[in-house]
């Protein structure tokens, strides 16, 4: 019996223990308001104590299905990272003067940085390390991360949901003091705030609400996808895609979603749009209902009836089985079949878009001495 009790005490010491440091730690972030919840519980969106996906999501998986990706972790495969650290650009073009009606800088993964309208905003900057809540621990970065202090002061941030490879608590912290306000999807306002965001800097939220913001029209608009920063609180904030109208162009962001018809709709609603950024990358048939392929990806970008796109969330973290550069060799190769018009920065490359000479090289088959070179 005293072997038993002593096992017990062990594991509630334990339990006790993994409770209080995700209640002490910021990085797993803050608890809404009341205000905060009664706008989260109004939200056509929330229901059962939740948000939901307005089609059928499942991310459930056979325990036959677990038992193989469990096998496919522990064989490995040296083509899901970079052989070598990748070189970003210099980021030069982060100093220059805006000169075009639309600039985009991709830093890797799903941070990016947007000029339009004379306005600067900087979409889901996960700038750190790791995506995970203790950078020790996690994927580490295929690169070095892009040196906060080198990007100018930024007008607005905008997130599409709180999971730690799109909201990261480092990259906000030095950020915070630089930005003028945040945009985000309901219920993410409380991690920004425990993370020292002054509230007035912070708009929350729901599908289809539009704010102006010095010129700009930014309308949160659905996603196929899920949330959360802990054990617990899975769904508890919202997830979205986002649109930004400007008097001279429009783009749009999808954010992590899987297919749906909700592309459609926004294109219906608020397309065309003249460059749209485009989820492509740690995808698998096993959880194509939250990410999805680069095929779908592709077919997407038709739907919202974009011009243009640049295909992101890789080429920073592995988060997924497959080869790090598939996600570009598929979405170009869907792209070129469809007669898509696809754009494939480097890391940290401002471009123009609407120049001519917009790059289409494949610099991710030399990048990193990989294994392979695609198709």
């Amino acid at each position: 019996m005293t072997f038993w009790l002593t096992v017990l005490f062990v594991v509630l010491a334990v339990l006790m223990l993994v409770f209080l440091f995700m209640k002490t730690y910021p990085a797993f972030g803050g608890t809404p308001s009341p205000e905060q919840k009664r706008r989260i519980r109004n939200s056509g969106n929330f229901s059962g104590g939740k948000f939901n996906n307005p089609v059928p999501t499942s991310m459930k998986m056979s325990p036959k299905t677990m038992a193989g990706l469990l096998v496919e972790q522990i064989k490995g495969n040296p083509g899901r990272r970079p052989e070598n650290e990748l070189a970003s650009e210099p980021l030069d073009g982060l100093d220059a003067p805006e000169a075009d009606p639309l600039q985009v800088t991709w830093f890797g993964h799903s941070a990016f940085m947007l000029r339009i309208h004379g306005s600067t905003l900087l979409f889901d900057p996960m700038l750190g390390n790791a995506p995970s809540p203790v950078p020790a621990f996690g994927g580490k970065r295929y690169g070095r991360p892009i040196e906060i202090d080198r990007i100018p002061a930024v007008d607005a941030v905008v997130i599409s949901h709180d999971h730690y490879d799109h909201l990261d608590y480092g990259s906000i912290k030095k950020l915070k003091d630089r930005v003028g306000r945040f945009f985000v999807p309901l219920g993410v306002g409380a991690h920004l705030e425990r993370w020292g965001v002054e509230p007035n800097k912070i708009k929350e939220h729901d599908w289809w609400e539009e704010t102006e913001f010095q010129g700009l029209v930014l309308t949160s608009a659905p996603a196929r996808h899920f949330s959360g920063r802990g054990l617990t609180n899975r769904n508890s904030t919202l997830w979205c895609s986002w649109i930004v109208r400007a008097p001279e162009a429009r783009v749009f962001f999808s954010g992590d979603s899987g297919y749906g018809p909700h592309f459609a709709e926004i294109g219906d609603k608020y397309g065309p749009f003249d460059l749209t950024l485009m989820e492509c990358g740690q995808y698998d048939e096993r959880w194509a209902a939250i990410h999805m392929l680069p095929e779908e990806t592709v077919q997407a970008h038709l739907d919202v009836k974009g011009k243009r796109m640049i295909p992101v969330h890789w080429g920073a973290f592995t988060l997924a089985m497959h080869h790090w550069t598939d996600p570009a060799e598929r979405a170009v190769k869907a792209a070129k079949a469809r007669g898509v018009a696809i754009l494939t920065p480097k890391i940290g490359q401002t471009l123009a878009i609407g120049e001519s000479d917009i790059p289409t090289a494949a610099w991710w088959r030399t990048a990193g001495a990989m294994g392979r070179t695609g198709g």
